[in-house]
């Protein structure tokens, strides 16, 4: 298949004396419970493994209820590491429910003219789609997390390869083509729940010709039915050049029927190229795919 001709790797390859470069940690969405601090030093240690340093925001800890800080602190803690020329790139490492607060108080110039990927995944679909919509960057659908959670070796060798060393290890996804033999297009979306906070704002990518990614942690079958239909009425599917389908955990996990891919083809029809894979979504063994960014997908099976 044709998706990537060159590494996509968001840092460059390090030098021995370039060691120690420094990463930004932010919680855009829920701030973190104070029993994370032992998985905060975990995570510490694993970068500086790998040569990094981790600066972290001073909004990762919830504070009030789920917060870490107001809207307006969030926002700035994520600006100052736009500004900060030492930060090589940002990763939040949060979910959720409260990304979308901090959008209005973004300096997108500032992130468009940065040239730093942005990584997060679920509720920060919100934030990485922003930044499409805002600037045409790309960003990188991934929880950081994963470095420290059951899969971590795995994960550790694909993010240094990918990151550290420019091979594609960690956004090599493997694949099925539901329907269609080609995706072609800009790929957008995300969590569906957190793609539709977007819906009526500013911020909502368009969806003429792109490849809109879907996946899911919590909600089974009328949670879908009411997400799916609200995309219909928007217009979204008769736009599309195809769909990717990550994982949707709560309907696998209760073996829903039906399940999410007839329910997409309730509204698509038999014509939208669909794709379909496990390595995309919430579970702690999934990869990384960069946002914003044109692919070509082809043939019945492979990696994207």
């Amino acid at each position: 298949m044709d998706f990537r001709k060159r590494k996509n790797g968001p840092l460059p390859i390090l030098s021995d004396s370039e060691k120690g470069m420094k990463v930004g940690i932010v919680c855009c969405s829920n701030g973190k419970q104070p029993e994370w601090k032992e998985q905060q030093g975990q995570l510490t240690r694993v970068f500086a493994q790998m040569g990094l340093e981790p600066v972290y925001s001073e909004c990762i800890f919830a504070e009030t209820s789920v917060f870490g800080g107001t809207a307006r602190e969030r926002a700035k803690s994520l600006m100052d590491f736009y500004k900060d020329p030492e930060i090589r790139a940002i990763y939040d490492i949060s979910g959720g429910d409260i990304a979308n607060e901090v959008l209005p108080y973004l300096d997108f110039k500032i992130i468009r003219d940065s040239g730093k990927r942005f990584w997060g995944y679920s509720d920060l679909t919100t934030v990485i789609n922003a930044i499409y919509t805002q600037t045409g960057n790309p960003s990188v659908l991934y929880q950081v997390r994963n470095l420290i959670y059951d899969h971590a070796d795995e994960q550790i060798r694909n993010f240094k390869a990918s990151v550290l060393e420019g091979n594609n290890d960690l956004y090599d996804v493997k694949y099925d083509f539901i329907q269609g033999e080609e995706l072609r297009g800009v790929v957008v979306g995300g969590n569906i729940r957190c793609l539709l906070k977007l819906a009526g704002t500013k911020y909502w990518p368009g969806m003429e010709g792109k490849i809109l990614l879907l996946e899911s942690y919590g909600g089974t079958v009328p949670r879908m039915a009411t997400y799916l239909a609200q995309l219909n009425q928007m217009g979204v599917f008769h736009q599309l050049a195809g769909i990717i389908l990550g994982t949707f955990t709560a309907m696998e996990q209760q073996q829903c029927r039906p399940d999410i891919v007839n329910l997409v083809k309730t509204y698509t029809g038999s014509t939208l190229p669909i794709v379909m894979t496990r390595e995309i979504g919430h579970g702690t063994d999934s990869k990384a795919i960069i946002m914003g960014k044109e692919v070509c997908i082809h043939g019945q099976a492979g990696t994207i």
